[in-house]
């Protein structure tokens, strides 16, 4: 079941809209962000190169356990298409962490906050805002890190699920390697976004537009009475899952309660 949205170049004005009009409200000239290989990340610094030129900077910010290949993905990039970049290695850090930490999962955490830190302290110093990388699968799912890869000033790709990055991508002609290798955090070797979701996006984004289209909030999702998505055609396993996978992350894109007196 494909997605009913299809991706133009106006969509693409849209985007280059936001952006510079965000810059302008937020009174910054300079952007950064983190580069990682994947397809997410490359199509935000080509839309940002887009509207603001040389006034980007990629921060490439391998760990001991990324893969060269999306870092070489994420270099050769930058060199294609001119975007200056910085790397920073994450692994003195790493070292540091995982000798308390070994933890899969808290490590995972830890590698998208450090990362963040480094992004923050960076935009300081060159006076740039920080750009997002999370398309609308990821943020729906809550399949990042809270205050790690999640956090941002602004994000241009919000509104778009994972499918329609890569129409995206291919609008913008980013290379074939980085639009066809799978989905990847890059937070342990062999590490497969769809792999850890059970499902496909390309199964799964139809199922979260349907969500988006028939819900106002995703508090309003039901938990047991399904049949209104079974008779849309999606698999009852998959629905619980997902909605499941929703309501246990909806915190990370909520914010914080604040006591009022």
């Amino acid at each position: 079941m494909p997605l009913n949205q299809k991706i133009t170049t106006k969509d693409l004005e849209k985007i280059l809209t936001f952006i510079s009009n965000s810059l302008k409200q937020k009174g910054f000239q300079k952007v950064i962000f983190g580069l990682s290989g994947g397809i997410d990340s490359a199509v935000v610094a080509l839309l940002c190169q887009k509207i603001l030129k040389e006034n980007i900077l990629a921060i490439c910010m391998p760990s001991k356990n990324s893969n060269l290949s999306n870092f070489l993905d994420a270099k050769h990039l930058c060199e294609e298409f001119n975007i200056p970049y910085e790397i920073h290695s994450i692994a003195p850090y790493e070292e540091i962490f995982m000798q308390e930490n070994p933890d899969a999962l808290r490590l995972g955490n830890f590698y998208a906050r450090i990362r963040m830190t480094l992004l923050y302290d960076l935009s300081q110093k060159y006076n740039a805002i920080v750009i997002g990388t999370s398309n609308k699968s990821e943020l729906m799912l809550g399949y990042g890190t809270i205050f790690g890869d999640l956090a941002c000033a602004l994000n241009p790709i919000a509104p778009f699920f994972k499918t329609q990055i890569f129409q995206i991508a291919k609008l913008l002609n980013i290379p074939s390697n980085i639009i066809q290798k799978a989905p990847s955090a890059d937070l342990y070797p062999n590490q497969s976004d769809e792999a850890e979701l059970g499902y496909s996006y390309a199964l799964i984004d139809p199922l979260l537009e349907y969500i988006t289209n028939t819900y106002p909030s995703l508090e309003l999702l039901p938990t047991d009475s399904l049949d209104n998505f079974t008779q849309q055609g999606f698999d009852l396993k998959m629905t619980q899952a997902i909605i499941t996978r929703i309501k246990k992350n909806l915190f990370k894109s909520q914010a914080p309660l604040l006591f009022e007196v």
